[in-house]
């Protein structure tokens, strides 16, 4: 991306969401998006979809990154409404033209080249602007693209696509797609939009390569075999590493104890006969759940204060 691009980004957003003369975000409309793209190990695709979203006046790019394992990226971008929305549909366009999910191999779920792209209330905003953003985003991917679209937790239209993994099932759900008229297309499959609150990624390695080890420790703790509140998790195997990994999304930090996560996993390794050697986060983590749990947060071996969304906003913008 040229520096006057990247200069021009921020004087929209500066203009958008700092109060004149304060270095502080106030209480504008600014939402968030965090799309997940298949492909994490070229990193000239990657990159290209990046620059395409970092292109579009307003928005901020935040981060990226890719994980050659999962073969999937992240990418964190905030901004209004119409930039977000307008980074999003650019991102997938460049997704669907770069990707090829016939040949696509990773250990991770998906269903797309953009697979998941999922909007996020910030300051000032609401989740009726995330999902009007990522309905208007879906409609935009279809137009667009010719990529159908599935929208899922509180943008779904119908109680049976709330969750992600219902709709992520063979066949997606067995129902035609909320936007377009093809189950999926022939090389870019479908993307599935949400609208959604705080997600925190967060991995833990194990010792261990077995990944049925891991898999035993996922179902221990998420939240749909019993364990605990707003948990989902996965076992795999990380051949980059030769290790297991227990792979997690915290839906909710403000109502699971975090510290407990770890301490479960760290004990049902023990009794398994290995260990739980650090922690990852991927993407980024609100402030507020890095005061209620620090210890946890520093465990990840990637973490640094930068990984703090406002931080990485305000050391952006300087």
């Amino acid at each position: 991306m040229p520096a006057w691009e990247i200069t021009r980004s921020k004087v929209f957003f500066r203009k958008a969401f700092l109060r004149p003369g304060v270095g502080t975000l106030y209480r504008k409309t600014v939402i968030e998006c965090v799309p997940n793209f298949s492909e994490g190990r070229d990193a000239t695709v990657v990159r290209a979809i990046a620059d395409a979203i970092a292109a579009v006046p307003g928005v901020l790019l935040l981060g990226s990154e890719s994980d050659s394992d999962h073969n999937r990226s992240v990418m964190t971008f905030a901004g209004t409404p119409e930039a977000v929305v307008e980074g999003a549909v650019r991102g997938a366009g460049k997704a669907v033209e770069l990707i090829d999910l016939s040949r696509h191999q990773g250990v991770h779920p998906r269903v797309g080249a953009a697979d998941v792209i999922p909007f996020v209330p910030l300051d000032g905003s609401t989740m009726d602007d995330a999902v009007a953003a990522a309905h208007c985003a879906g409609e935009e991917i279809w137009q667009r693209c010719g990529v159908p679209v599935y929208f899922y937790e509180h943008a779904a239209r119908s109680a049976g696509r709330r969750r992600l993994e219902k709709v992520r099932r063979r066949e997606f759900d067995g129902a035609p797609p909320d936007v377009g008229t093809v189950a999926a297309h022939p090389t870019a499959g479908a993307s599935v939009v949400g609208a959604r609150g705080f997600l925190i990624a967060y991995n833990v390695l194990l010792a261990t390569p077995d990944a049925a080890v891991a898999q035993a420790i996922a179902r221990k703790i998420r939240a749909s075999s019993g364990g605990f509140p707003h948990v989902k998790a996965m076992g795999i195997y990380l051949a980059s590493r030769d290790r297991a990994q227990v792979s997690m999304n915290l839906t909710n930090f403000a109502e699971t104890p975090l510290e407990g996560v770890y301490d479960a996993i760290s004990k049902a390794a023990r009794e398994l006969g290995t260990e739980a050697v650090a922690g990852e986060i991927i993407g980024f983590i609100p402030r507020r759940a890095y005061r209620m749990a620090p210890e946890f947060f520093r465990r990840a071996e990637n973490f640094e204060e930068s990984r703090i969304l406002e931080t990485r906003i305000a050391e952006l913008l300087r």
